[in-house]
């Protein structure tokens, strides 16, 4: 059955601005581990510059490969704090943006950009300090002519992402959270963040063995009952 919405969602719900801060201060790892190991999309999608890190809702865009008319829409309809998410199709035969679109979503307050495709103008988004992951670059320019989609759920990377869903990325990759799920999850990141710095301080002091191995060889069948290591 076809869908009766309009190509152009205008209206989605967001996860609050304090919820987005909060979470934001984890790490995309520690959000992935406790969201269920699940979440993180496709290494290929990655940041543009390693020290690039991006938190906020997604703005869902689905374009044609190598045009990006609705990548323009979208920009005009952010929000700030929004990330845009575009699934190009994994196209990298042109870029779908560069720095001119780049300066004018940092002007808008758009929180960074995540898409299955290409851009350009590497070296002045570095410059600009705008987070971007992306499949990598190409020099080509994309054409502007073809319709698409805005704020319906895309997929990119492998996971599916609804418009409002919490996006963060870092030098490891970008982890996409449900907007219904994202603050339920943080007393969890906040303790394993905990757990994980006594384990990494237990480790300094010697104890470097990991309590769980010997248990996990014999259920796989690697240790018979009473072997060790």
């Amino acid at each position: 059955m076809s869908s009766t919405l309009p190509d152009i969602v205008r209206n989605f719900e967001r996860v609050p601005a304090h919820v987005v801060a909060q979470a934001a201060q984890f790490q995309p790892a520690i959000l992935a581990d406790v969201a269920g190991r699940r979440g993180a999309l496709h290494g290929r999608i990655k940041a543009l510059r390693p020290h690039m890190k991006l938190a906020g809702n997604a703005i869902t865009v689905e374009v044609r490969p190598g045009d990006n008319l609705m990548i323009h829409a979208a920009i005009a309809m952010a929000q700030p704090g929004d990330v845009l998410v575009i699934d190009g199709k994994g196209d990298q035969g042109a870029a779908l943006m560069g720095a001119i679109m780049m300066t004018a979503c940092k002007k808008l307050g758009i929180a960074g950009v995540v898409m299955d495709g290409a851009c350009r103008d590497s070296l002045e988004i570095d410059e600009m300090d705008f987070p971007v992951f992306s499949v990598g670059t190409n020099p080509n320019g994309p054409t502007k002519n073809i319709g698409g989609r805005i704020g319906h759920p895309v997929s990119i990377g492998g996971v599916t992402v609804n418009p409002g869903d919490f996006v963060i990325g870092d030098g490891d990759g970008v982890v996409v959270v449900e907007r219904e799920k994202i603050e339920s999850l943080l007393p969890l990141a906040a303790r394993k963040v905990k757990d994980e710095a006594a384990r990494i301080a237990a480790i300094h002091e010697g104890d470097t063995a990991a309590k769980w191995l010997v248990s996990a060889l014999r259920t796989a069948g690697v240790l018979k009952e009473g072997e060790t290591l």
